[in-house]
């Protein structure tokens, strides 16, 4: 049987279903010597998109000819050595779109309306000796988008219908008559009442989003972070929160998942969750779906459906 070496957690449902085609090896189970002994087999290495796969493992395994990753994003791929060595990459873009876009969304309206902060305040008993403050209006408010890819548009569909004054910051221009283009983040920032991180992890975007950025946006600013972790400064946005630099932050990804800095918790204007951008069982169902048939597509010499382009 083909042999598969699975380098992260990935759905129970993918793993089973590789399993019965493929003979499949975790590699956190696996000795160096184990690892040497079976080198020589593997073809493929299945990765999620919080995965590492570095130029040394690559290049330990000489047949290894497609890195086929569940997630849209592959940044902890080392892609310049897999394309040196002719390996392929694949990943799984577009499926995940709507999921992430719409809890982009859901956070600026739970961090603005403050939800969560409103639930404590209930279940603390504090109602029955006062009202709840007044949080922010969401509709008729300015958004600005950090990265206006597939995601980025998306949340922008989706504010439209908040009347909300939508503007966008991204590496390539934008020319669109209901976006408005910034080229520079700090002035996106100032004209923002909520900035959405939509932006994809890389050299270029590594704390993209840092003190001067946060400072930019303001007290009564909200941070948005969809994107990776590693956009944000997260030591930047600690003191920007504790110190009331911004208004509030609502965050998906972290820098160093699955730990979280404690300053984030349990704060009425801070709304953090598990990275679940993607998980509703549909679309990690097709995700699922796409990832094996890339590797299908991959043995039997086929196209493969969705290959990361080649670096520069």
């Amino acid at each position: 049987m083909p042999v598969i070496l699975r380098v992260d957690k990935v759905p129970q449902v993918l793993a089973e279903a590789l399993a019965h085609e493929h003979t499949v090896y975790e590699y956190s189970k696996l000795s160096a010597k184990a690892l040497s002994d079976i080198a020589g087999e593997i073809q493929v290495i299945l990765a999620s998109g919080e995965s590492t796969v570095t130029a040394s493992l690559i290049n330990q395994l000489p047949e290894l000819k497609l890195i086929a990753v569940f997630g849209v994003g592959y940044d902890g791929v080392d892609i310049h050595a897999a394309f040196e060595r002719n390996v392929q990459v694949t990943n799984t873009p577009d499926i995940l779109t709507d999921d992430v876009a719409d809890l982009g969304i859901a956070l600026m309206l739970n961090v603005s309306r403050k939800i969560n902060g409103a639930q404590k305040f209930i279940e603390r008993g504090n109602w029955l000796s006062g009202s709840y403050p007044p949080s922010t209006k969401v509709s008729g408010g300015r958004l600005g988008i950090v990265g206006f890819g597939r995601i980025g548009r998306a949340v922008a569909s989706r504010a439209k219908g908040f009347a909300m004054s939508i503007a966008c910051f991204d590496k390539n221009p934008v020319d669109s008559h209901e976006v408005a283009y910034y080229d520079n983040l700090l002035e996106l920032a100032k004209n923002s009442d909520v900035l959405m991180v939509c932006a994809s992890a890389g050299k270029e975007s590594h704390k993209l989003i840092n003190h001067d950025v946060l400072s930019a946006l303001g007290a009564k600013g909200i941070l948005i972070n969809i994107a990776r972790g590693s956009v944000v400064d997260e030591e930047a946005l600690v003191e920007a929160i504790t110190q009331g630099t911004i208004g509030g932050a609502g965050l998906d990804v972290f820098a160093n998942e699955p730990h979280i800095p404690q300053a984030l918790l349990d704060r009425d204007e801070v709304v953090v969750t598990p990275h679940i951008g993607s998980a509703t069982q549909a679309t990690r169902a097709a995700m699922a779906k796409l990832v094996m048939d890339n590797i299908a597509a991959f043995y039997a010499s086929q196209a493969l459906l969705t290959p990361v382009t080649s670096p520069d």
